[in-house]
Order: structure tokens, then sequence, then C-alpha cells
């Protein structure tokens, strides 16, 4: 039976406030903290723009000597030839799509500038390398068609950045090939649709020059790649545009501090950065500089973030709103930081040598990257942490096993907090693989389009936003502690506080914060304690205002409750849950499918396992809840 609730190096003066504070910050007072923000060199004048600019074309992301490179190597590398042969493949596939039209969906013509960026990269990099008449014919038709679109939806910038970096590609890659006139409009498109309508009547910047989101990344690095593509027609707005871009982007690379989680998750890791290795490419082939980018702290630590959320079964460790599982192909932007590190562990060499027929459909910007795949060279070969935590907004830990580990264990916790960019109140929760089997489980992130056009209000994140009523976003759809069924409190920042290595990793978090005065101390901790279990144990105060402490595990696994706990079967294997420190209290199990909104995210066999402590059983105000998870 459900039972319902009501959802009532260049700074160390920074990095050191970082580490005191523990990042416990509000938003507004980040905004506050600007001077402590590590900048990046920012030169751009109009004389600098035409002092440093490339003359020849192409400019942004290939010039010649990267493109001469680059076609060596095609030839000679097996990994960049297999992967120009789906790029190629890719390409033929398009021109039996028809051209591209302003269609929005909801808020978004998102879909759409996404789409023409894929072809772009698709049909421009086959053009760079073969010259190709029938891509050069196909790109122009394409270019034609968006520039002549009414406008790009400046109200939801990204479908803006997106059509803007895909036209810079365009007339870049193509430069002096296309008819004149459709150079001329695409200039004219790049100004009035893209970068123009960036630079309002009253002033002001708007919201995402200095945000600390993806919004940034994908925004100001749009701007940069329109800016350069137009810089001979009109070199005052386009240095203008760059400058404010290179002062905007730290407010959101300072979210990789201080050891590279990114808030977001690991999907929107490689959507904002993406677009801030493309930027980067875009800077150093251009100028043959990045400005300080590519080696802002915590960016380069951000490689091993990524890594460390791909679990052995293919699944992410799907925290805040992330993508459940990973594709099949290469990694590529996770390729740019091996081409800069030339750790070999960062580049997916077998994903990338599979059959190229196989690869379907590429990254929008995979044939961008084609070029820093090229330019990879293995230097290193890091071998990955066993036990790996990552401070900031967002903190993680993550427990795994070794390479050839018999049980595939995977472990994921995070602290954090709701109000944190694409945030859900899941602090204190965990998911948990063993034996190829995810056991314990994050609900994910759920459609957008859907949740707005309903009229829902996503993106609040105030303590009685709407946001928090679904169960992918509130306590109630994840594995952490819940008090008096009552939500999370929003800015409650759960750090990790203690942190332990070696062959029985562990960690603490303080869980106080996320109650707000429900519970006087909250303290929980994981540990490995053999190669095939977890202990979760919470060292709990009650104050006055505690009635009730439910302890929860989100699974799809069937349950069957047992004397001292629960047992989870799935895939012909069992999971074991050992209720070690109240035997005397029996679990319970929650359908959670069907979700409890129509809106939610539905999730075949989603239930929540349960364990409810009521106050008046806890003597003198303190109580343990010792919870082991073991195969058997």
């Amino acid at each position: 039976m459900k039972r319902l609730f009501f959802y009532k190096p260049l700074t160390l003066l920074f990095l050191l406030l970082f580490v005191l504070q523990g990042n416990n910050i509000s938003l507004s007072a980040q905004k506050k903290s600007d001077e402590h923000i590590p900048k990046l060199e920012n030169p751009f004048t109009r004389k600098y723009l035409q002092s440093n600019l490339r003359k020849s074309h192409p400019r942004l992301v290939l010039n010649s000597s990267i493109e001469k490179d680059l076609k060596k190597k095609i030839q000679t590398d097996p990994v960049v030839r297999n992967m120009y042969e789906a790029i190629k493949l890719n390409a033929e596939s398009i021109y039996d799509k028809p051209l591209m039209e302003r269609i929005q969906i909801g808020r978004r013509i998102l879909s759409v500038s996404r789409e023409m960026l894929y072809r772009v990269n698709m049909l421009g990099m086959v053009y760079r390398i073969e010259r190709d008449p029938a891509a050069l014919n196909r790109l122009n038709d394409e270019v034609v068609a968006v520039c002549n679109f009414t406008d790009w939806n400046p109200s939801h910038y990204l479908d803006v950045a997106e059509m803007s970096l895909a036209v810079a590609l365009a007339i870049d890659w193509t430069h002096g090939d296309l008819p004149k006139e459709t150079e001329e409009l695409a200039i004219k498109a790049l100004i009035e649709k893209g970068i123009k309508p960036s630079w309002p009547d009253n002033g002001e910047n708007p919201s995402w020059v200095n945000n600390n989101n993806n919004w940034n990344q994908v925004c100001n690095g749009g701007m940069i790649a329109a800016s350069i593509a137009i810089s001979e027609r009109d070199p005052e707005l386009a240095a203008k545009t760059i400058a404010r871009a290179l002062d905007g982007l730290p407010h959101s690379l300072v979210e990789y501090l201080p050891d590279g989680v990114y808030p977001e998750g690991s999907t929107y890791w490689s959507y904002g950065t993406s677009f801030s290795v493309v930027t980067i490419a875009m800077l150093e082939s251009a100028f043959g500089k990045d400005f300080g980018y590519g080696d802002y702290p915590g960016f380069q630590k951000s490689a091993m973030f990524r890594l460390m959320c791909n679990a052995p079964s293919g699944w992410y460790f799907n925290f805040a709103d992330c993508g459940d599982r990973r594709g099949a192909n290469g990694d590529a932007t996770l390729a740019w930081f091996a081409s800069k590190t030339g750790n070999k562990a960062f580049f997916e060499k077998e994903r990338f040598l599979q059959p190229a027929d196989q690869m379907k459909n590429l990254a929008r910007l995979d044939g961008a990257a084609l070029v820093w795949i090229s330019q990879y060279k293995e230097k290193s070969d890091l071998q990955l942490p066993t036990a790996w935590k990552g401070e900031g907004a967002n903190p993680v830990v993550i427990f795994t096993g070794e390479s050839n580990d018999p049980h595939r264990y995977y472990f994921g916790g995070k602290g954090g907090r709701g109000m944190v960019n694409h945030g859900n109140m899941d602090a204190g929760s965990f998911i948990f693989e063993l034996n190829g089997v995810r056991w314990v489980v994050d609900p994910g992130n759920q459609d957008y389009d859907k949740l707005e056009q309903s009229g829902f209000d996503l993106w609040g994140r105030c303590q009685s936003c709407e946001r928090w009523t679904l169960l992918t976003k509130n306590n109630f759809g994840h594995s952490t502690l819940t008090v008096n069924d009552q939500l999370h409190a929003v800015d409650g920042l759960v750090t990790i506080t203690n942190f332990q290595d070696g062959e029985h990793p562990e960690a603490t978090l303080d869980m106080t914060p996320a109650f707000n005065g429900l519970l006087k101390s909250a303290k929980r901790s994981f540990r490995k304690d053999s190669p095939f279990s977890l202990m979760v144990e919470d060292q709990l105060e009650i104050s006055d205002d505690t009635q009730v402490i439910t302890w929860q595990l989100i699974t799809t696994s069937d349950v069957e409750l047992i004397n001292g706990g629960a047992l989870l079967k799935q895939d012909n294997k069992s999971l074991k849950i050992e209720n070690l420190s109240h035997p005397d209290l029996s679990m319970s199990v929650v359908s959670l499918y069907p979700a409890p909104l129509e809106l939610d995210r539905q999730i075949k066999g989603l239930k929540r396992v349960e364990l409810r402590i009521p106050a008046w059983t806890i003597k003198d105000r303190e109580t343990q809840i010792l919870i082991r998870l073991t195969s058997i």
C-alpha cells in the first residue's frame, strides 16, 4: 500500500576561502565574492583582435597546420581513420533528410539548433578532408535554410548559441567556397540573430553571461564562435563580445573547484564541458592561445570525475538531472583531456575502434572532436583509484573494485543540497552495484518539455517550489534519510567530513543541515567492509521536533521482507539488506510504480524499502542505524 505524503593557481585566497567555508555560501554570497574568482587573461580590444586573429582560414578548431596533421593521421592512425569513416557515414545519412525548419517545441527550438550543429560537424569535416562538392552543396542549403529563420529564439539563448556555433563553423570551414550571397546571409544572421540579441538595449548583460551553470559555457562559447566568424565585418562588436565572454566564463568554471566535480551531474558535465573544450580549441586555432581557459583550476581534474561516474554496468552515477546510461561510442569530450595530458585512461580507444557502421549517430561535436582525437599521444596510464572523493557544491564519494574485480563493485554517495543547478533533494543518497546489477537506484532525470508544456514550474528552487513535488527531485525518491515525512531543507548543504581510502574505504557526511532542526545532529557513514558488501551507518541525535525517522532505499529489484531486513532479487541474483541496529523493527515496502503524481517519471518496478523509527523509541535522544548490504 502506498503511503501518501504531503510535500510541505591564480588566487590562493579564493582556494583558502573555499576550503574554510566548505563552499557553504549562498548564491547571493557567491555573486558578492566575484573578486575572489580566478580570472582568465583578457586582452581583448578591437586592436588586439585585429592584430592577433589568424588571417587565413579555416581558423575555428582547424587551421592550416592542424588540418595538415589531421589529414596525415587519417592515413596513419587507425583510431582517427575509423572515426573519420564514421563521420563520413553520418554525413551520407544527412542527404536524405529534409532541410531544417524552425519548429518550436515548448519554449525551445534547441533540437533544431542541435541538429544543425550535428549536420555541420559531419558535412563540414568531410568537406575539409575531401573537398566533396556534394557536402559543400548541402552545407550551402543548410546554411541558407537556418539563416532565413525569423530568429534563432533568443528567449531561450541556448538555441541561439548552438545555432551560432553551427553557422560559424559552416562558413569558416567552407570559407570562400560558398556562394558570396550565402556567406553574406550567414554573416548578417550571425550578427543580427546571434550576437546582437545578447546585447539588449537596457545595457544589462543577459543572466547567462555570468551564471554559474552550463548556459554560461554554451552561450559564451557560441558568441565567441560567432564573433570570430564576423570579425572582419564588425571588429568592434566581435572584440567586445569576446571580452565579455572571457570575463563571464570563470563564473561557471569556478564550479569545477576544487576537485573537478560538476554539480549538475555527469551528462551535464558532457554538455557544458564539451562546449568548453570546443571553445578552447577555437581560441587556440584562431589566436594561438586559450587565455588560461584549459588550465583553469579544477577544470582538468573533471576528467577523473567523468570517468569515475561511469559504473561497470554501463549506467552513470546519475545524480542531479543526469541521464541513466552512457552510449556505446567513445567519449570525445574526455578525449580532449587525453590529448592535453597524454593519459591513456581518458582515451577510449576500443570504443573509438568499434566498426564505424555500428557507431550510428555520432555526437553533434564529433566532427570538431576528430581534431583533438588526432592530437592524442599516450604519455601515461594512470590507474583509476578504488576510492575517490570530490568536494565542491555537490560533493560525491565513489568506491569501486580493482579493474579485474569479479564482483564489479560500485558505490556512489553524495552530499550537496537541492538549490544547486539541476540539483535534487538527494543529500545523503547513494547508488550501489554488485555483480552487474544496480541494486540501489537513483530515479534520474525526466523530460523537461512535457513538464514545462503542462505549466509545471520546474526551475524554481525555493523551499516550497513545485520542483520538489516530483519524485525524481525530492528526498522521498532517493536512498537517504527523511524526518517527519518532510522535505529536506533546500539550502542545507551536506558536506563530506571524513574520507579514508585503502582496502576498506569509508566516508562520513554531515547531514544535519538537511533537516533544519528536525534532528539535532545527523552523521551518515558509508564503508566498503568487504569486496561484496556495503555498510551504511547513521549516528543521529534527535531534537524536540523529531517525530519519526525514515531510512530509505530505492530499488527496482523484487523485494522479499525477511526477519532482520529484506532480500532483493534481480537477474537471478540476490542482495541482502541486513538491519543490524533495530532487529525489533520490521522494514516495509512502498510501491512507487505508478509514481505518486501523473507528471512523475514512471519507472517500472520502482519501490522504496523503508525502516521507520518513531522518536519515542529512542533512548537518551541518540540512536544508531546500521544497515549492511551484502551479496548472498
